[in-house]
């Protein structure tokens, strides 16, 4: 009987809490949207819809047990919606422009998030795309913030031949590593 009771005020708690988050998360961004210009508020609403879709999945995702895939969109619309608080309130001095290869970032902490949501633990599955998504952002951030001496498309001419040989010899090593398994 005192199990119940025990949990029945736990319940209320956690109800009693997510009303105040509620409602200081509606009054903050209420304040911040009518404290800014117009083309800065259309850039505001749209970090708080992501926000708001991204704190939908994670509701989804608990209630759901725990699904990889809205705890993926979860993850990855927070994410986004974050940078784009940051870059609209001139926390970060890049320019969406800029930073878009943060998407790719994104969404292998997203994924990563998601794997470890399933499992548990961060399983290889889960970890390798993970990380492909994180070094290609890595990757693509140097072109995009010009800190190469040169841009994409001269890396791409220059050096794509020479990654398709690579990626080619590496796929055929692979090949010949999965015969001797069957």
């Amino acid at each position: 009987m005192q199990f119940l009771r025990r949990e029945a005020k736990r319940k209320a708690a956690a109800r009693a809490v997510f009303c105040v988050g509620l409602v200081f998360s509606l009054a903050g961004s209420a304040l911040i949207l009518l404290s800014s210009a117009s083309l800065v508020r259309q850039r505001l609403i749209l970090s708080f819809s992501l926000l708001i879709i991204g704190g939908l999945c994670v509701f989804l995702a608990i209630k759901l047990k725990r699904r990889p895939l809205y705890l993926f969109f979860a993850v990855f619309f927070i994410l986004v919606a974050l940078f784009a608080l940051f870059e609209v309130t001139k926390i970060t001095k890049l320019t969406l422009k800029q930073s878009w290869p943060l998407l790719s970032v994104f969404a292998g902490l997203a994924l990563m998030t998601a794997g470890r949501g399933r499992y548990g633990v961060i399983r290889r599955i889960y970890l390798v795309p993970s990380i492909a998504l994180i070094l290609l952002g890595g990757f693509l951030m140097l072109f995009s913030l010009r800190i190469t001496g040169f841009s994409f498309r001269q890396f791409v001419i220059g050096w794509g031949p020479a990654v398709i040989v690579i990626s080619g010899i590496a796929l055929i090593l692979l090949s010949f590593g999965n015969r001797d398994r069957t």
